[in-house]
């Protein structure tokens, strides 16, 4: 019997690892583990005028969130290549983040 379609895929290293338990957007990148891109909508976050809560559940990645922002504002640009905001951010600027 054949191997199944994600066996294939993984042995050839096209699969990123997932890790539970971790809250480092930093982590995550710098070992490869699996990032799902929402910096979009963190872009369109940061760029609307509006006032936002941000009110989630426990284990709904608040801390992954606040992580991505730190990197973001921090000007950390090597974390982000590859992902939508990369091209969408003046890097040459970074901000002052209390986390």
């Amino acid at each position: 019997m054949g191997e199944s379609k994600n066996e294939e895929l993984s042995k050839q290293g096209n699969l990123k690892r997932i890790y539970v338990g971790t809250q480092t957007f930093e982590f995550l990148r710098e070992n490869d583990y699996l990032y799902v891109d929402k910096t979009k909508e963190i872009h369109k976050l940061i760029h609307s005028e509006k006032i936002v809560f941000l009110s989630r559940p426990r284990r709904f990645g608040k801390s992954l969130l606040v992580s991505t922002f730190k990197n973001l504002f921090s000007g950390n640009k090597k974390l982000f290549e590859g992902l939508y905001i990369y091209d969408h951010w003046n890097w040459d600027k970074s901000y002052p983040v209390i986390h």
